[in-house]
């Protein structure tokens, strides 16, 4: 007797043909977040390239300074809420160098902190034996190793080596001439070609340029209505009208007394955005670290502000919250209503675009046939998907009458109407108390 499985119902022989299939689950799955693109000038570090820092980063093996310096400050205010921070160098400068006899040392990268690089030879201590040659960071030995000849010399993450003949010890070659460049508009419109191919939540601008700030806008609008990527960027005191767009009023002190102006507080803004969980409201929470706000506003000032789209912070007993999780769209229509200016809501908007164009892309596109069956699969791929969003809390209770796929006005085309309710934060309480 004949047997085994079957893909169109056509056998010949008599026999039992019996197809194992899993049970429908979904495909896609709510994406991730927290992760942050970082425009910085600092003083050392590649130039005009990604690099990503977490929470395992040794960041003076990255930018030669410690975690706690100046330098890095608007790093440390992204890292407080982000899970990633992409860190982009905008500017170098001149680098830090140094020749004596036959050796030539030579920061690895451009900037001041080249200027804190010192390399020394140490003679061997039996003939025959190779030299030491230790790499020094402000005084920190960083890197060691052996070598007989400048030749033979490896470069390192600080230095790199030039020259030919025999080593020579030395005490210590300092290196000098290393400073830092402004970012220019050139660096900054590089920053924003570059950013197109990397994959982040949320964008900081910490720059009060005009220009820049409206680089930054056509920027986010390019990439949420021409590419379908959908970002946001945090800016200081913008009048943006656009959903993409946070902007940050005013600036808080932190508990050691560090002040953190408007502009650098995008970074802490930027890092809280892209680290807030889908369901997930940032109205009323805490600035961390921050005891008071630089700048307090009024009530009339604060609804002024939030009439106007502004990210506001303000002091809630001894500490920092924000008083509305909301971005600069303000030009409510019907077709687009108050909902698009909380950023919840719109993380929720945003996720389902994503996660439904990646479902698609990787498991549909090109796979599945556009007839009555596949059609009928990726509408219940798209039911399975809102129903993650409705147990998470993101979504109301979705029906799957709300979700038609049909076939468009080409075989190979699709259309999607689906009707979906965002759930937000509780953030008015309107109460009546009557007293018998």
């Amino acid at each position: 007797m004949a047997g085994g499985t079957f893909t169109a119902r056509n056998k010949v022989r008599a026999g039992a043909y019996i197809n194992f299939v899993s049970a429908f689950s979904p495909l896609g799955t709510v994406s991730d977040r927290g992760i942050v693109l970082l425009p910085m000038a600092v003083p050392f570090g590649p130039v005009g390239e990604p690099v990503t820092v977490d929470g395992e980063t040794d960041v003076r093996a990255v930018f030669g300074l410690s975690s706690l310096s100046p330098e890095l400050k608007l790093l440390r205010e992204a890292a407080k809420r982000a899970r990633e921070v992409i860190v982009w160098r905008l500017s170098g400068g001149e680098t830090a160098s140094e020749t004596d006899g036959n050796l030539t040392v030579t920061a690895r990268y451009p900037g001041s902190v080249g200027n804190t690089l010192a390399v020394k030879v140490l003679e061997p201590e039996e003939a025959d034996a190779p030299y030491t040659v230790q790499t020094f960071l402000d005084g920190r030995l960083m890197e060691e190793q052996q070598a007989e000849t400048v030749d033979g010399l490896q470069d390192n993450q600080w230095v790199a080596f030039s020259g030919t003949g025999a080593l020579q010890p030395h005490a210590g070659i300092v290196l000098s001439g290393g400073t830092d460049a402004e970012p220019e508009d050139a660096d900054w419109e590089d920053f924003f070609a570059a950013a197109k191919r990397l994959s982040y939540n949320t964008m900081a601008v910490p720059s009060s340029d005009a220009s820049i700030k409206q680089m930054a806008v056509s920027f986010v609008k390019e990439m949420r209505e021409e590419e379908g990527v959908k970002i946001q960027a945090v800016l200081p005191n913008i009048e943006a009208d656009y959903e993409g767009i946070i902007s940050v009023k005013g600036g808080v002190k932190l508990s050691d007394g560090t002040e953190v102006s408007e502009a650098e507080a995008t970074a802490y803004v930027a890092g809280m955005t892209a680290g807030a969980a889908v369901n997930k409201s940032n109205t009323f929470e805490s600035y961390d670290g921050a005891v008071a706000v630089l700048t307090p506003l009024l009530s009339s000032e604060i609804i002024k502000g939030l009439n106007a789209g502004q990210f506001i912070f303000i002091e809630r007993g001894n500490k920092v919250v924000v008083e509305q999780d909301i971005n600069t769209f303000v030009s409510f229509t019907a077709d687009k209503g108050e909902a698009f200016r909380k950023n919840r809501t719109l993380r929720v908007m945003d996720a389902i675009a994503n996660d439904v164009r990646a479902t698609f892309e990787d498991h549909y596109l090109g796979k599945c046939a556009n007839n009555a069956d596949g059609r009928e699969l990726f509408r219940e791929e798209l039911f399975a998907y809102l129903t993650q969003l409705y147990e998470l809390q993101e979504v109301e209770r979705p029906e799957l009458a709300d979700i038609t796929v049909s076939r468009g006005d080409t075989a190979d085309s699709v259309i999607v109407e689906m009707g979906v309710q965002p759930v937000d934060a509780m953030e008015k309480l309107y109460m009546t108390v009557t007293v018998g």
